[in-house]
This record gives C-alpha cells, sequence and structure tokens, in this order.
C-alpha cells in the first residue's frame, strides 16, 4: 500500500512539473510568434527587399496600410468583419481571416493560463531552491529550433501547406488572387521571413534561460 500510495505521488509530482515546466515554455514561443506578428518593421523591410511595389503594381504607402490593417484585425479584441482598406476580398477570404484571428485569441487565452501556472511554478521552485527547470527549458527551446528550421530550408512550402493543413479544416487559405489580392501583397518569402524571426527569438530565449540557470548556480553555491 505504501508503495502504490509513493507511486501515485511521484506520478501527480511528475504531471505538475511537466504542465508547469510545458507552460513556462509555451510562454516563450508564444510571445515569440506575437512580438514577430506586431513587428511591422519586418514587413516594410520587405516591400523593398522582395520588390512588393513592382510585383503588386502598389505603392509603399498602400501596403502599409492594408498590411497594418491585417495586423490590427489579428490583435485586436473587437469582433468586426475583415474589411481591407483599398483591396477586395471574398467571403472565403474573409473567413480565413476571422479563423487565423480565432487562433490568435484562444492563444491569448493559453498565454494568460500559463503565465497563472508559470507563477505559481515558479514561487514553488523559489521556495525550495529549485533552478532545475530552466535549464529543462532551456534544452527545449534549443532543440525546436532546430526541429523547425530543418524542414524549413529543406522546403518551406511544403512546410507552409502542412502548417495550414494541421490548423485549419477547409481550403480557404488557398487565394484566388482575383478575389483576394491580399496574397499578392504577402508572398510565401515573407512568412519564411517571419518564420526564421520566430526561431531566432525562441533561440535567444533558450540562451537567456540557460544564462540565468548558471547564474543561479553559482549564487547558491
Amino acid at each position: 500500500m505504501n508503495v502504490l500510495h509513493r507511486r501515485i505521488n511521484n506520478f501527480f509530482r511528475f504531471s505538475l512539473k511537466s504542465i508547469f515546466i510545458l507552460s513556462f515554455i509555451f510562454i516563450f514561443i508564444t510571445l515569440s510568434v506575437y512580438f514577430t506578428l506586431l513587428f511591422k518593421p519586418l514587413y516594410y523591410i520587405d516591400i523593398n527587399v522582395l520588390n512588393i511595389e513592382q510585383s503588386t503594381n502598389l505603392n509603399k504607402n498602400e501596403l502599409k496600410s492594408n498590411y497594418d490593417y491585417v495586423i490590427t484585425y489579428l490583435t485586436q479584441n473587437k469582433t468586426e468583419e475583415f474589411n481591407l482598406p483599398t483591396l477586395p476580398s471574398s467571403q472565403h477570404g474573409k473567413i480565413h481571416f476571422k479563423e487565423v484571428k480565432i487562433i490568435f485569441d484562444r492563444l491569448k487565452v493559453m498565454l494568460l493560463c500559463s503565465v497563472i501556472i508559470s507563477i505559481i511554478g515558479i514561487i514553488i521552485n523559489k521556495r525550495y531552491k529549485k533552478t532545475k527547470y530552466l535549464l529543462t527549458s532551456s534544452i527545449f527551446l534549443i532543440i525546436l529550433p532546430v526541429l523547425l528550421l530543418i524542414p524549413f530550408l529543406i522546403d518551406f512550402d511544403k512546410s507552409f501547406t502542412t502548417f495550414h493543413h494541421i490548423f485549419f479544416n477547409n481550403d480557404y487559405w488557398l487565394f484566388d488572387v482575383d478575389l483576394d489580392p491580399i496574397i499578392t501583397i504577402l508572398p510565401q518569402t515573407f512568412f519564411f521571413h517571419c518564420a526564421i524571426l520566430v526561431i531566432i527569438l525562441i533561440s535567444i530565449s533558450s540562451i537567456m534561460l540557460r544564462c540565468i540557470y548558471k547564474s543561479s548556480l553559482k549564487n547558491n553555491q
């Protein structure tokens, strides 16, 4: 009976520890995604780098206006219909952006829950002077970018398609240029640059956590 009780306790502690670490890791991944989404200068730079003005016959101000609207729509709390400032959108296009917005809205809720769980976990770990979770999180956050980077570099087009199949249960993301010209101002290479920035930010988070872990070891000696 004591053995069974001990096993149950160990399993319970392991489960709580896993939930805490996963929540802690999720915060850094989500913040990396949100930073990339809100980092408009990346697109502004790509307007020149990818020659988007020439390929779309739209001036830079018009490109920025429509892109800014997309970002605002995806991140704001209002539930208005998707209507670009100067470009038309099909009904399927509007539905797709609404679905993308729903994903980001759910990420906000998950992020808040993860922050609460992580705060509780950090307080408990600090009380018992445990910092191993920092190292575990750091290792995971450095492995993840490598796992993502390999398929991105081998075939980003296939990775991009797989991503959409995972998160969407329809093909509304396959835009018709005539009906949804928004696709012309958002070339796939831009999304590749976004993915690279997310990977860089996750890697920086990993390095930061490892440095904090090493620093805490020195302080506890």
